[in-house]
């Protein structure tokens, strides 16, 4: 993607800087404000160029906008991506507390329009060090203040999703059903656990050799990074990095469903309709990966206590059967039918913000 195209973004702001001293880039795309400040996770990763990078932000902004929108919380959507020089376990302490450092001043200048919290390579720590220079941070510590992870219940917003999806499908209760994670990070790993606990056979991937040697511990069955969109299966569920299915594999994957925390797990637009076409049923990551949205929120926002969390988590499998009413009635994607739905929010609160 050229960086004239990320430019043509159709967002709210754009916020990018350079430190030639580390190396790292940093953008900050702001996607909604309709229905509150923006939030977002912090990424930090490397990306082959700064288009890229933008990109990446671009998406999964627009993805909060819609993940906030059905959930009904009270934000908007926005998303922080640092590029940076060099893979993040091979970059020092001091490089990276500058890196965290000159990321908060960029979130202090957007004044509370843009609030941050952990995503990919950055955690609870991370928060704490961000807000040293900011206020608008979530995820801290419950040391400094914060409500800590919110893996725990991403995972069990998923196994929400799982279940809900698994009914509506016919698949009956997990019990039994093979599911298969791609990744085992905090979030994929708190997903197999529950679903193991909930009696799904599990078989699972990752490129990490310590996290396959820890699910070969717990009687996981282990499938090669190589096999694992070729591995039949029950549920389908891409827990790692998004931009897992495509055309070719739409047409080709072995699955009844499709649930995953992974965001953006579309490469395109024309992978869902293959996958309705065939059957698989697709539970939109903005939906079922809502859980650590309603951690953050809930807790630091709206003062809910872990108990209200977990009730509104476990919500995300009405909303999903909502959508997949929506979807069958309207003989639409299940995409579309959940953006449809989240549409419709961020509406009638632009009307009640006008009127």
């Amino acid at each position: 993607m050229s960086l004239h195209d990320t430019l043509r973004w159709q967002g709210e702001l754009t916020a990018t800087r350079h430190d030639p001293q580390t190396g790292a880039s940093f953008v900050i795309r702001i996607s909604s404000t309709s229905l509150g400040p923006a939030a977002g996770g912090t990424r930090a990763a490397q990306y082959a160029s700064f288009a890229d990078a933008l990109a990446d932000a671009g998406k999964l902004a627009d993805a909060m906008t819609l993940k906030m929108a059905v959930s009904n919380l009270p934000m908007g959507g926005g998303k922080s991506v640092i590029a940076l020089p060099a893979p993040r376990k091979d970059i020092d302490q001091a490089t990276w507390n500058r890196i965290l450092t000159l990321h908060a001043e960029n979130i202090d200048k957007l004044k509370g329009n843009y609030w941050t919290g952990p995503d990919v390579n950055t955690n609870s720590a991370d928060m704490d060090t961000l807000s040293e220079t900011t206020k608008f941070v979530f995820g801290r510590s419950p040391e400094r203040g914060g409500a800590g992870s919110s893996a725990f219940n991403t995972s069990l917003g998923v196994l929400a999703a799982m279940k809900a999806t698994a009914a509506y499908r016919g698949l009956g209760t997990l019990d039994g059903l093979r599911v298969l994670i791609q990744g085992l990070g905090a979030v994929g790993s708190g997903v197999a656990r529950l679903a193991a606990d909930a009696g799904a056979r599990l078989l699972v991937s990752d490129t990490d050799p310590a996290r396959m040697a820890w699910a070969q511990q717990r009687g996981y069955t282990v499938v090669g990074v190589d096999e694992i969109l070729r591995t039949p299966c029950d549920i389908f569920a891409p827990c790692a990095m998004g931009a897992v299915i495509g055309t070719d594999v739409a047409a080709e994957l072995p699955a009844s469903a499709v649930v995953g925390a992974a965001n953006n797990i579309l490469a395109d637009d024309h992978a869902g309709a293959i996958l309705r076409e065939r059957g698989i049923l697709y539970a939109p990551d903005f939906v079922a990966n809502a859980g650590g949205a309603f951690h953050l929120v809930g807790r630091e926002v709206l003062g809910w206590d872990r108990e209200t969390v977990e009730e509104h988590t476990r919500g995300i499998g009405d909303i999903l059967t909502e959508v997949y009413t929506l979807a069958e009635s309207s003989r639409i994607t299940t995409d579309l039918a959940a953006r449809a739905v989240a549409r419709t929010r961020l509406e009638t609160s632009r009307a009640e913000t006008a009127a």
